[in-house]
């Protein structure tokens, strides 16, 4: 599976919505390959709290899913889920910096399964810090728990 099939795919499927874009571009970074739609229509393909774009993410790896290649990647619209991760793992950070110092659980904020991930994953190697999912459906949140060795 090339990244171009996937870049074609995305063009014709945002032609098809109807929706104007200026480009498609290919971000390598070390986590993964990011197509970057650039647009004015961000709010149209972004959605409330990112259901749009979450939506489209899933559509488009699904269509890929049985590929050859195993080929990790992300869509994104002008850097806003690029920028939602950074600030998770920021936010993630300071809360578990406050949970250690303060010595008690903190409780996020609900997010989907994959923003839970990316705070599983930024607090993974932390000291003195546990992470875990605890409620149900669109309230599940990730509770950074204290380890007191």
């Amino acid at each position: 599976m090339s990244q171009e099939k996937i870049k074609n795919f995305i063009e014709t499927l945002l032609t098809k919505l109807d929706i104007e874009f200026e480009a498609v571009d290919i971000e390598n970074n070390s986590e993964q390959v990011v197509f970057q739609i650039k647009t004015n229509e961000s709010a149209r393909l972004i959605g409330t709290r990112g259901d749009t774009i979450r939506a489209l993410n899933y559509v488009i790896k699904n269509a890929f899913r049985n590929s050859e290649e195993d080929l990790r990647f992300l869509v994104d619209v002008n850097g806003y889920r690029t920028k939602r991760i950074e600030e998770l793992k920021q936010t993630a950070k300071l809360l578990a910096e406050r949970a250690r110092s303060l010595k008690y659980n903190v409780e996020m904020t609900p997010m989907s399964s994959y923003e839970r991930m990316i705070v599983h994953a930024a607090l993974t190697d932390e000291p003195n810090i546990k992470t875990e999912s605890q409620g149900q459906g669109r309230d599940r949140r990730v509770v950074i728990c204290f380890i007191d060795n």
